[in-house]
């Protein structure tokens, strides 16, 4: 019971860092670009940073002035370097599917709910456990698949209170936005340089929304708000297949340095240092992108440092819940039933969409949730080793 209690603030905090991970990263995209179209290797960047100062430095802190059990071995540190790049992939697929203007409310319960699926099957190639699958089991990842095409299907649509950008082609680029009492105006803004040089955005001409002129441009925003679903399923599928090979990875590297905690949660770090910080900071120097590191951009910095903080922190949350003696059997399914719930609360509240999701949504996104749950319970485990007897 005592281990119980030292477990579950561990638990909490996994689950509620992971949940609130997807929102403040999108809000961290947006205001990275400051509205010009969300940037992707910035925020990247900055989740790597995060990452680095947590999985890093910490682990050194405790590793110089604690020391732990285990030692370095070659193939550990290959296996958990391997587990920090898959890792740092998924975190991008994350970026790309906000990119795409998929919305967190949706993209992070199907990751969530992907990825014990995906978790499973990667344990159970590993352990070569396919023959002990039940039907319990298939039926659960049933319930997953089932779920998330219903969460898909009854997503909530994209607000138009929000300003969408649309490329015309020409020398500037403009955005509309719906305003005036009721929503009932549709504006164009275009940007400009003002005195100073810098960009500023100039009003531009108002239509009534049931006016030709209205009518063309209300379909014009609509088609640059929708999203692009197959690259937004495939940046989510991307994620689901990375996050889920995490666990298993990250576990064999453990066990090849002899139950280390510090020294793959090291690896990791600096492995997301090198994915997500020295790699897109080498291609914005070939493939420039809109935003920058500036002044003007620090609440993009914040937040998105902000994410990667909380996916850390998240990662850190689950050593220690195994380090207290926290099993998997319900470490897991806790944190990827409870992180999905998370997400959709916060998103609700940041994006004010309480009256907009469907009741169908809440019971697809249950079902997913449910699904995922039981895909780790019913999960097939090798069975133990029967004990050699010595020798009479």
């Amino acid at each position: 019971m005592k281990n119980l209690l030292k477990v579950l603030p561990f638990v909490a905090l996994t689950f509620f860092s992971w949940g609130v991970y997807g929102p403040v990263l999108h809000v961290g995209q947006e205001h990275m670009a400051d509205m010009q179209g969300l940037s992707t290797l910035r925020p990247f960047i900055c989740v790597g940073i995060a990452y680095f100062l947590i999985a890093v430095v910490f682990p050194l802190v405790v590793l110089f002035t604690k020391g732990e059990t285990g030692g370095w071995s070659f193939s550990g540190t290959l296996w958990s370097f391997y587990a920090g790049t898959i890792g740092a992939l998924g975190a991008l697929g994350i970026i790309l599917a906000f990119k795409f203007k998929g919305s967190p409310v949706y993209v992070m319960p199907l990751v969530f709910g992907c990825a014990p699926v995906v978790n499973t099957f990667v344990t159970m190639f590993m352990s070569r456990t396919f023959s002990e699958a039940s039907k319990l089991f298939m039926g659960s990842i049933l319930i997953v698949a089932i779920g998330a095409a219903g969460v898909m299907y009854f997503k909530p649509t994209t607000s138009k209170s929000k300003p969408v950008l649309v490329d015309n082609g020409q020398s500037r680029i403009e955005k509309l936005t719906i305003e005036g009492d009721g929503q009932k105006m549709i504006r164009k803004l275009a940007k400009e340089t003002g005195q100073n040089g810098e960009e500023v955005w100039k009003p531009g001409d108002e239509f009534p929304l049931d006016s030709q002129d209205g009518k063309l441009l209300l379909a014009e925003y609509e088609e640059e708000a929708r999203p692009r679903l197959l690259l937004v399923l495939l940046s989510i599928g991307m994620t689901a297949v990375c996050w889920g090979s995490y666990g298993p990875v990250l576990h064999r590297g453990q066990m090849r340095m002899s139950g280390s905690k510090m020294r793959p949660f090291l690896c990791v770090g600096l492995a997301y240092f090198a994915i997500a910080v020295i790699l897109p900071i080498i291609l914005l120097q070939y493939f420039p992108e809109k935003g920058s590191f500036t002044l003007k951009h620090s609440s993009g910095l914040a937040w998105s440092l902000s994410a990667g903080a909380v996916g850390a922190l998240g990662a850190l949350g689950i050593i220690y819940a195994f380090n207290f003696v926290g099993k998997p059997i319900f470490v897991m399914p806790l944190v990827f039933g409870m992180a999905p719930v998370i997400n959709t609360f916060t998103t609700v509240v940041v994006e004010r969409n309480f009256g907009k999701l469907d009741f169908l949504f809440y019971v697809c996104l249950l079902m997913v949730i449910f699904g995922a749950v039981c895909v780790l319970i019913f999960a097939p485990r090798p069975k133990p080793k029967k004990p050699v007897s010595p020798p009479s």
